[in-house]
């Protein structure tokens, strides 16, 4: 499938660099953005195709990626509509724009995809939310959803779990950033130099994410297995659980969760 994105910036240009990455064609995918500069810097960099216009990378494209914000969807949707083949499937990344809503510019009988990446789609390890209204066939789907799988992991959801999903894994990073930043900054004031530090907390973490992952253990699970009775371990452990950390991070969760319901239009 030929690729066109619209929009250049954090998301856009991390999934366009995660698929080259992964071994998609690079002049299959087109790029388009209001400011010329971002485009030609990202086409530049991974050997993609920039478009001239809305029109020029529709015509050049099979699926259509709106990587723009939201508050420019009243600007580009309605010149989008007018260059839609019947054929097009249109995919949607913003946090808190509905699939009803990108239906009312561009037609109830529309091909549209609402997904809800994340940034480590830039090293092949997204977490994708990918939805549907009901004129995207299953083979349809299946191809579409290939794309986000070449960049980590995507999973089908409800529509109407996205702003769920919009603090569980869009947001979460953002929150994995300050652990490690915070065990980072910990270790220095041992005496570590903090880039080998940075290195110790991050890869500590990837390593407990893929255990979960791939051992399919619950976590709690595995905490405990970490845990040795009067060991290190639990010692932290319970300092955590005195200042409420899984309480904290739960309600900065639901913060992102409710802060999305607000934004959904």
């Amino acid at each position: 499938m030929k690729l066109g994105f619209i929009g250049t910036g954090n998301m856009g240009g991390a999934i366009v660099r995660g698929c080259v990455a992964a071994g998609m064609a690079a002049g299959e995918i087109s790029a388009f953005d209001k400011d010329a500069g971002k485009s030609a810097a990202l086409a530049a960099g991974q050997g993609i195709r920039t478009a001239g216009s809305i029109a020029d990378l529709a015509a050049a494209s099979d699926v259509v990626i709106l990587a723009v914000k939201p508050g420019n969807f009243e600007e580009v949707l309605p010149e989008l509509a007018g260059a839609l083949r019947a054929d097009h499937k249109v995919v949607s990344m913003a946090a808190g724009v509905s699939i009803a809503y990108i239906e009312r510019f561009l037609g109830a009988s529309r091909k549209i995809i609402r997904i809800m990446p994340n940034t480590p789609a830039m090293v092949g390890e997204s977490m994708t939310a990918v939805s549907r209204n009901a004129n995207v066939g299953e083979e349809e789907f299946s191809s579409v959803m290939q794309i986000f799988r070449a960049i980590g992991r995507a999973e089908a959801v409800e529509e109407s779990l996205m702003d769920t999903v919009t603090g569980l894994s869009g947001s979460s990073p953002a929150y994995v950033y300050m652990f490690i930043d915070a065990l980072t900054q910990g270790a220095v004031r041992n005496g570590m130099d903090e880039a080998k530090a940075r290195t110790f907390a991050a890869q500590s973490v990837l390593g407990a994410a893929k255990m979960v992952l791939e051992t399919g253990t619950d976590p709690r699970t595995l905490r405990e297995n970490v845990c040795s009775p009067g060991g290190t371990t639990i010692e932290a452990v319970e300092v955590l659980r005195r200042v409420g950390f899984e309480d904290k991070v739960t309600e900065a969760m639901q913060a992102a969760v409710d802060k999305s319901k607000k934004l959904t239009k």
